[in-house]
């Protein structure tokens, strides 16, 4: 699977001889935020086609997504950042995924613009699967119809993405969301069709944990993620070792308030993880996140947060040393 950034790299790459796209593709555009089993229905579509046509399957993303370019801090929770985003999606069989830059100059575009030059242009596209109530171009003239009649034109074809249901309603990224941050952690899991979790490197932090009798290891968020609280969670290590914890998500107001981060205490363990990129699942909601007082109160009341979380696991199981 390949990475493509930009698409000034895209138009060098359709250029070459015998690049991957100088046949074509088929492909696929959107959010994927969280590869729920909605996207994976339509990852599914889009390599069926390509193996038919005997071409590549492409899924175009974009960073920031578009609704955080116009909302800014406003928009709403990220389910996956974009490297978690990346890495499922190469978990799911796709041959290539572009992620194109959502600026000023890209939302610029008109529907057409759209079109010639990325869908065209870019990827020489031979079949496209998108909803019908896709809308692209700052003219909002882009929709199925368009693609359908400039497709006839130009030599590819559209097709409509499947519906996927769980429970008599559709899934998407806004119900996964509202599943989190409603602490609905089995809805969610069956939503994605896996257990919700977070990726990403431990840093340094302000070791607070080491002074209150506490390790943990730190992963800072770019975003807010759609929990908040004190969690159960099982955490996979790079070498594919998994330990029971206890992990805190959200602002620390107690401490400063401000860098949304992911701390996580590993039950029995004392080695070192900085810099080294771990998977955090989360298992069971424990409490809301709470601004303290003292430090003091905050290392009893962790301390009850470890008690709960043990007593928890005896109850439903451990994943520790388990590959």
């Amino acid at each position: 699977m390949r990475l493509i950034r930009g698409l000034t790299n895209l138009k060098l790459l359709s250029q070459q001889k015998n690049s991957v796209l100088s046949r074509g593709c088929v492909a696929t555009v959107g959010n994927f935020d969280g590869v729920h089993l909605g996207h994976q229905t339509i990852l599914e579509q889009v390599k069926e086609k390509a193996r038919e046509l005997d071409l590549p399957s492409v899924v175009m993303v974009f960073e920031p997504q578009p609704r955080e370019f116009f909302q800014g801090d406003e928009a709403p929770p990220r389910l996956t950042g974009f490297r978690q985003k990346f890495e499922t999606l190469l978990a799911n069989g796709v041959d290539l995924v572009l992620c194109l830059k959502f600026d000023e100059t890209f939302r610029s575009y008109s529907g057409m613009g759209f079109i010639d030059d990325v869908l065209i242009d870019g990827l020489n596209v031979r079949h496209l699967v998108v909803g019908d109530d896709f809308r692209f171009g700052c003219d909002r003239a882009g929709d199925f119809r368009l693609l359908e009649q400039v497709g006839g034109q130009s030599g590819f074809t559209v097709e409509n993405t499947r519906t996927v249901a769980v429970d008599g309603e559709r899934v998407s990224s806004t119900r996964v969301r509202k599943a989190l941050m409603d602490n609905q952690l089995e809805l969610a899991e069956r939503l994605l069709g896996r257990p919700y979790a977070i990726r990403g490197r431990v840093v340094h932090g302000r070791e607070l944990g080491r002074q209150i009798g506490a390790r943990t290891a730190n992963i800072l968020l770019g975003r807010l993620a759609p929990l908040r609280g004190v969690y159960v969670v099982a955490v996979t290590l790079p070498d594919g070792e998994r330990r029971d914890g206890v992990a805190n998500i959200g602002l620390r107001p107690t401490v400063d308030g401000r860098q949304p981060s992911l701390e996580v205490h590993l039950f029995d363990f004392a080695g070192t993880l900085y810099g080294q990129r771990i998977e955090v699942v989360f298992r069971h909601p424990l409490r809301d996140e709470i601004k303290f007082d003292s430090i003091e109160e905050l290392k009893d009341q962790i301390a009850r947060d470890f008690r709960d979380a043990r007593a928890w696991i005896a109850d439903h199981g451990t994943v520790a040393n388990q590959h």
